[in-house]
């Protein structure tokens, strides 16, 4: 039975964290687009992305600091070969995801960004197929109809799907993101999840900067106007977001951490109608009930996998 109990409570944990992680980024969306406006993908992504490594080092040396001081037995070093590795690969991953995601602006609307990039929902499972993860059938029919709800809160009646290169672009991100996703599930259980979430922001920052001087030229002046959006995005959005979504899927099984990391679409939609006094269409209330429902049934085939384990 303490078993038992233990495998609830990790489990509410890790939901709690990746809400927090889809609420995060569902109000950061609005500075990834304003930011765009002033400087351009590499610059934006690498500046945000070190951004978000340089906050969490001194939060993983003060509580290195605490530890040594607060515990007898010695402790153990989390700065460990396995740690550079595992940081090595996701900064590769996270370096392409998120400049895809980014050079997608430049040819399509936010709104079918976002739906396309929803897509991880489904490249998740299905990659996990390649490494032999079964996914019960319950959360399968979660996953569509989350990605249902995504449709109805991210495009409008009317507006055209006509297939463009930002939407490949897009399409490319999401693959990446399920492979991001899968890679975090896999890491975060052997090494420390702070660290590893700094080491992969500054390697893809570090390869972001380095394509910005090769094919951009960054203003200084553009910079500094778009010093707003580069701090929520840099420190909310990369420093705190992804490192309490490794945290988070520690927890977590990897579909249901993606349907959970979804709710950002829910979480703009309703950021945008408080900031800005606008009052959500009965389209949009349709798909965050679609969504909220997915989440919670989606609970249910997490507790019964569970219970089978």
């Amino acid at each position: 039975m303490k078993a038992k109990v233990t495998t609830s409570k990790t489990q509410a944990k890790g939901v709690f964290l990746l809400l927090i992680t889809a609420f995060i980024w569902g109000t950061s969306f609005v500075a990834q687009s304003i930011g765009m406006e002033k400087i351009e993908a590499f610059t934006f992504n690498g500046i945000r992305t070190v951004m978000g490594g340089l906050f969490l080092l001194p939060v993983i040396f003060i509580r290195e600091i605490l530890k040594r001081k607060n515990e007898e037995k010695k402790v153990k070093n989390i700065f460990t070969k396995k740690a550079l590795k595992y940081g090595i690969i996701l900064g590769l991953i996270f370096f392409t995801a998120s400049n895809f995601q980014q050079f997608a602006f430049y040819y399509s609307t936010a709104g079918k960004i976002a739906f396309i990039t929803a897509l991880y929902m489904f490249f998740v499972p299905i990659l996990g197929l390649f490494i032999k993860k079964k996914v019960p059938l319950l959360t399968w029919i979660c996953v569509v109809f989350g990605f249902v709800g995504t449709y109805f809160l991210c495009i409008k009646p009317g507006q055209s799907l006509d297939i463009n290169k930002g939407d490949l672009l897009a399409l490319v991100c999401a693959f990446f993101y399920g492979i991001h996703i899968l890679s975090v599930e896999k890491f975060s259980k052997e090494v420390d999840g702070t660290l590893l979430s700094c080491l992969q922001f500054f390697v893809g920052g570090g390869l972001s900067i380095i394509m910005m001087f090769i094919f951009e030229t960054p203003v200084i002046a553009n910079i500094l106007v778009a010093a707003k959006p580069l701090l929520y995005s840099g420190i909310m959005s990369c420093g705190i977001a992804y490192t309490l979504q490794i945290i988070g899927q520690k927890y977590t099984e990897a579909t249901i951490a993606s349907l959970l990391m979804c709710m950002e679409s829910v979480f703009a939609v309703i950021t945008s109608a408080i900031v800005l006094h606008e009052f959500l269409t009965g389209r949009e209330i349709i798909g965050c009930i679609i969504m909220f429902a997915a989440i919670v049934v989606s609970q249910f085939s997490a507790k019964t996998s569970n219970q089978m384990l």
